[in-house]
């Protein structure tokens, strides 16, 4: 049964992300907001949604390491799986505005989280303070984007708003409840080898909730929508930092033991080796997502070798 849920969970998953990018890139187009607003916001929390729930759930049963290490590992698949394989599948090109501001705020937020954890403790004051650096990113982008909205591109005629609204409800309902059923029969899997808790978020968790990021941004991605696969990454990486563990803090101080230095060096040196990627032609090129891909299973088996 949990291999049936991994298995219909994936499914759903890569559904309702064709049904979200449809949707929201449609919204924009009709909104006439730039997409990689879209991307940083709207697609962004949708599809962090499952982190957000995993990671206060896993707070509010006193498995700390869990929450934390499902967003350390789902930025880390984020930046290096996700940007990883949808340049592989076509060269993302990223805007200057994006590569100038977008991305060093995602580098502030790590850096914040850096710093948070060298005590090993995530107390409420510092949640907060991440929570409100969330909100400010979110003013920013917002004021922005509507500045800059000749990034925008109209290649096709305007999707009627009930139908786009409808494809993105949709389409998130499919990506969080799809999460649901991987990260339920990954979790059961995982739990049978005696992995520790902190193994289990940065790696099954966290890969099974940066799921809909995945499959959002390489659907995106192969359909030329450039800004909202890259916007998609970069939303979701400040907010699971800023917003989930933000908001999670505030309800539950956060004590960390399984984490460690290497993980979270991991996590900010993939999102600064993104930034300098995208500083080459504005653009993450096919060696350069296949190196990030490489680099992450890299990570991954080095994490599974000293897990067992």
């Amino acid at each position: 049964m949990s291999i049936l849920y991994i298995i219909l969970g994936a499914v759903v998953v890569l559904w309702g992300a064709d049904r979200l990018t449809d949707g929201a890139t449609a919204l924009a187009q009709r909104m006439k907001i730039p997409q990689i607003v879209i991307g940083l916001t709207v697609v962004a929390m949708g599809t962090s949604m499952p982190e957000f729930f995993v990671s206060l759930m896993s707070a509010l049963h006193g498995t700390s390491d869990l929450a934390v290490g499902n967003i350390v590992g789902s930025n880390i698949f984020n930046t290096m799986a996700i940007v990883g394989i949808a340049a592989v599948v076509a060269p993302m090109t990223i805007s200057r505005n994006t590569v100038r501001k977008d991305i060093p705020f995602a580098v502030l937020a790590s850096a914040l989280l850096l710093m948070m954890c060298y005590n090993l403790e995530i107390s409420r004051w510092e949640a907060a303070v991440l929570f409100v650096v969330f909100i400010i990113f979110m003013v920013y982008t917002v004021r922005m984007g509507m500045k800059n909205g000749d990034e925008q591109a109209i290649e096709q005629p305007p999707m009627a708003l009930w139908k786009s609204v409808g494809l993105l409800i949709l389409g998130l309902l499919c990506l969080v409840g799809g999460s649901d059923l991987f990260v339920n029969g990954a979790k059961s899997v995982a739990k049978m080898l005696g992995v520790s808790d902190a193994v289990i978020g940065l790696t099954v968790v966290a890969c099974g909730t940066s799921l809909p990021e995945l499959a959002t941004s390489i659907v995106a991605a192969r359909k030329g929508q450039s800004a909202i696969a890259i916007g998609n990454v970069i939303g979701s990486n400040v907010f699971n930092i800023l917003m989930i563990l933000g908001i999670t803090g505030m309800v539950l101080p956060m004590n960390i033991q399984g984490i460690t230095t290497l993980d979270l060096s991991v996590m900010m040196g993939s999102m600064v080796l993104v930034w300098l990627f995208s500083y080459t032609k504005y653009t993450v090129e096919r060696w350069e997502g296949a190196l990030l891909t490489v680099g992450f299973i890299g990570y991954m088996t080095w994490l599974v070798v000293h897990a067992v």
